[in-house]
């Protein structure tokens, strides 16, 4: 059944028409709420600089080298290239894992799959006949905690070469071994309070 126009807008006129008679009317509308209270907002870090990176470093390796734009550490007796391009705005840090020569297949294999799943922020990488433990990331938005966990991933990833193969810091999927590396990144997060 086909309804005449009329009937027709007067039943879409009632939604709106209820609507209108459940409003206040001026004199009952209650006084406006006070603005509500907004949390503090977290002050962001600065951009990371060259200068800054290097205060952190020096914080974590007082016996670094710095030359300009690349530095070298000592990280638990790991050694530690950090490669710098401020222009291209990019970091780059890798650890020194062993010889790619004599890889098997199956090595390759088991870091790839470590890539996947426990490595994490860092990777292993292959690079002038070496494998690597690298943690690369955009310099200016790289935060203190950001690089200090990033450094702590790639040597895990050095010392955990041949068994768990794991960045520490969490595992996608669970494990029992993940807590025993995640102890550096938080010793060098502790150590990196201060900056």
């Amino acid at each position: 059944m086909r309804l005449p126009l009329p009937a027709y807008a007067a039943l879409l006129a009632l939604p709106l028409l209820a609507g209108a008679l459940a409003l206040p009317t001026m004199a009952q509308q209650a006084e406006p709420e006070a603005p509500a209270q907004t949390e503090p907002t977290l002050q962001a870090e600065p951009p990371m600089t060259l200068t800054r990176l290097g205060e952190i470093i020096t914080t974590l390796d007082p016996d670094n080298r710095n030359n300009g734009a690349q530095f070298q550490m000592t990280i638990e007796d790991v050694p530690i290239l950090i490669v710098t391009d401020a222009r291209a705005d990019r970091m780059r840090a890798m650890v020194p894992i062993r010889s790619i020569s004599d890889m098997t297949g199956e090595e390759v294999m088991r870091v790839m799959q470590a890539n996947f799943d426990t490595a994490l922020d860092a990777r292993y990488a292959i690079a002038q006949g070496r494998l690597w433990g690298v943690y690369i990331h955009p310099l200016s938005p790289l935060e203190k905690d950001q690089f200090i966990s990033g450094l702590g991933q790639a040597v895990n990833l050095a010392k955990t070469y041949g068994s768990l193969y794991t960045g520490g810091a969490m595992s996608f999927g669970g494990g029992d071994s993940v807590p025993l590396q995640r102890q550096l990144i938080d010793r060098l997060l502790e150590r990196g309070e201060e900056i």
